[in-house]
């Protein structure tokens, strides 16, 4: 989230880069200056009664030292409303605190300048497009059919099993699946990432500190008798693992990349264009995640950025990359990237990729930290990106590769896989 006090400093800023995202900041950041300025104003008045007391105290103490016991008394009676005051000053302390962190974890992150203004994926910046779209025959199938027609992916037994939106991958397909797991870790390690294996459930403060709550509860699967969340994306696990830390500025950068299932309810998501692969309550992810530097963020971000479209390219997978407007950013990322595959059988791009700078908003409610050549604690700066998503990317190839013989298996997936075609 972010700082009151940068907030209270650059009230016109902030609430100019929120109209990006055609969030009116206007009252609400008017409310929390008004509440920070309270807050401080009580800790004042808690500070300076506390100082009266502690004279109080010493001045009694001086007085029946010195045999002055009416006078001690005297200053007793005057003071013994220092200790009510002090509660009422505390409770009063603690509501006015409550109220200003209900109302900051409502305001979104602040776009970064070179963010457009927009409302949704229409107006969204394309910044490259690499590769040829393959032209199919008019009786190319898209990937559910093809799932069927090579028996790789069971769409019904899923169904019967757990509900729609939860595939069972069979054969060749579950073999394709641990092919680009391990060549997306393999990679990742290859690019100084070190992999780490997290719990695939999470706590309350878990999904607060990656902010995914109280943002995104209505598409988290909930445990309700442990209270525990499903992941929907190992981001929040991974980055949590710093979580109320302090790092050593020479640490910079800490790479991690992790596998794990992810759970998304979905809800509200109906139609065609979430037939097969496109949309999925359960599907296999493969995730980097940086926290650097302030000052290197935005390198790395397009260092991410590269890394990513270097996986697609592999693949040889044509692919675009966009520069996300404000209106359809994540609530949590100042600035993101995302990267779409093009489905020849679809006929469409599909995304399989966000890579995003998240610049303070969550260390924030972290408290990652790290202290600079002056000694100074400052809040670090996380990214994170997919590298990659794989159900996408899986009926991308199998859309884009098909053939009178089969489909084809990408060249680089070939060793992990043990065979080039599926047929």
């Amino acid at each position: 989230m972010l700082q009151v006090n940068y907030i209270r400093e650059n009230r016109d800023r902030v609430v100019e880069r929120l109209a990006v995202r055609n969030f009116d900041a206007v009252e609400l950041v008017d409310e929390l200056i008004a509440l920070d300025e309270r807050r401080r104003q009580l800790q004042i008045e808690s500070e300076t009664l506390a100082a009266e007391a502690n004279a109080a105290a010493r001045q009694i103490g001086e007085l029946m030292r010195a045999g002055k016991k009416a006078e001690a008394e005297a200053v007793k009676l005057r003071s013994g409303g220092y200790k009510e005051q002090q509660k009422q000053l505390a409770d009063d302390l603690v509501a006015i605190e409550k109220e200003l962190h209900d109302k900051l974890v409502r305001v979104p992150n602040l776009p970064h300048v070179s963010v457009p203004k927009g409302f949704g994926a229409d107006d969204n910046e394309v910044v490259l497009e690499y590769g040829h779209r393959p032209a199919l025959p008019a009786e190319a199938l898209p990937h559910w059919e093809l799932a069927a027609k090579y028996d790789i992916i069971d769409f019904e037994l899923g169904t019967k099993v757990a509900g729609s939106g939860f595939p069972v991958y069979k054969g060749k397909g579950a073999r394709l699946q641990r092919a680009m797991i391990n060549f997306f870790l393999d990679q990742a390690e290859k690019a100084g990432y070190k992999e780490v294996q997290p719990p695939i459930l999470i706590n309350e403060a878990s999904g607060f500190g990656t902010g995914q709550l109280p943002d995104k509860e209505g598409q988290m699967y909930h445990v309700g008798i442990d209270d525990l969340y499903l992941i929907p994306t190992a981001e929040v696990p991974v980055t949590n693992l710093y979580r109320d830390t302090i790092v050593k500025e020479t640490d910079f950068p800490i790479k991690l990349t992790a596998y794990t299932p992810c759970f998304r309810r979905e809800a509200g998501s109906y139609g065609a264009h979430v037939r097969g692969l496109n949309r999925l309550h359960q599907f296999d992810k493969v995730e980097v995640v940086q926290i650097v530097h302030p000052d290197k963020s935005y390198d790395v971000l397009e260092t991410m950025s590269t890394y990513v479209q270097s996986l697609l390219q592999a693949l040889n997978l044509p692919y675009r990359v966009l520069r996300l407007c404000g209106g359809d950013m994540g609530f949590t990322s100042a600035l993101t990237y995302d990267m779409e595959v093009w489905s020849a059988a679809q006929v469409r791009w599909l995304e399989v990729s966000s890579v995003s700078n998240f610049e303070t908003y969550q260390t924030n409610r972290l408290k990652v930290r790290y202290k600079n050549e002056g000694g100074k604690t400052q809040l670090a700066h996380t990214l994170n990106g997919s590298a990659l998503a794989l159900p996408r990317i899986l009926a991308a190839i199998l859309e884009n590769n098909q053939s009178d013989r089969g489909i084809k298996v990408p060249e680089v997936l070939v060793p992990y896989t043990g065979f080039e075609w599926v047929d």
